[in-house]
């Protein structure tokens, strides 16, 4: 029978030995998005553009919403508003497909060898060049409406470090998991909905009372999320003692992830 190993090394030598195929596989999925639109790949850009205008829309013009009390701007909000929304839509964008990513690619499984652990990097690939679209959707926003954005805006490669691994160590285990439990998927959206409402994308830490304020530091999104808007918009050096804690976090997520769906892999082939 065939072994394959869990040490957290095999993580990234295994999507180097098949970077090719991982990078061929992520381009045919975002191409294969917008096959047979009109508009095709710039779709991509204008998406973000649209949902930009519409919570600026609704959450500054109708609910009155302000990001401090100091300021009334509603493009400070939007602006501050989006770049939660880039952190989490790479995220949920990966968490929804999880569950079926392997059963979405069940050839792979039963009629070829393929490498299946590049299946998440894949699904990562795709989601990331999305929330690339959107981040040079932000920085044009930003350029017209504040001028040149800080310096602390490339430490944002540093900051996402850890999501990335985050999301590949959740996207591991619940792809697995999909495989042998079909419902996994509902409750996945459920629990996006509630990770969306529980992060500090619409609204700041601080807006919270004090004894609610444990449930927004539960959620492993709310570092990164306020970590980026920090050095996104507001030109701050990111806390480098929450990072370091988050990154041996999220590496643990990602190695306890890889190494579950690296030990039930041997039986998707009896359950699909």
């Amino acid at each position: 029978m065939q072994h394959f190993s869990i040490s957290p090394a095999e993580i990234f030598a295994s999507f180097w030995r098949n970077r090719s195929l991982a990078n061929a596989l992520v381009k045919r999925e975002v191409i294969g998005r917008y096959r047979g639109s009109i508009m095709g790949i710039l779709w991509s850009f204008f998406n973000p553009v649209f949902m930009l205008i519409v919570y600026t829309f609704v959450f500054s013009v109708i609910f009155k919403a302000s990001w401090n009390v100091d300021s009334d701007s509603k493009t400070e909000f939007a602006l501050v508003l989006f770049a939660g929304l880039i952190v989490f839509n790479l995220f949920a964008e990966c968490f929804n497909r999880a569950p079926g990513l392997i059963l979405a690619n069940a050839n792979y499984v039963k009629k070829v060898v393929f490498p299946l652990e590049i299946l998440p990097w894949v699904a990562l690939g795709s989601a990331f060049f999305h929330a690339m679209i959107s981040l040079g959707v932000w920085l044009i926003a930003y350029l017209i409406f504040f001028g040149m954005p800080h310096l602390t805006v490339l430490l944002l490669p540093l900051i996402a470090l850890p999501l990335l691994l985050l999301i590949l160590g959740v996207t591991w285990g619940l792809a697995s998991l999909g495989v042998y439990l079909r419902d996994v998927s509902q409750f996945i959206g459920i629990t996006t909905t509630v990770l969306m409402f529980l992060s500090p994308i619409f609204y700041p830490v601080t807006a919270l009372p004090e004894k609610y304020r444990y449930l927004l530091r539960l959620n492993p999104l709310t570092p990164v999320i306020e970590q980026a808007r920090a050095v996104m918009f507001w030109g701050e050096f990111p806390d480098m003692l929450i990072w370091t804690y988050y990154l041996l976090g999220t590496a643990c997520v990602a190695w306890l992830g890889f190494a579950w769906f690296q030990k039930t892999r041997k039986g998707f082939a009896d359950v699909l």
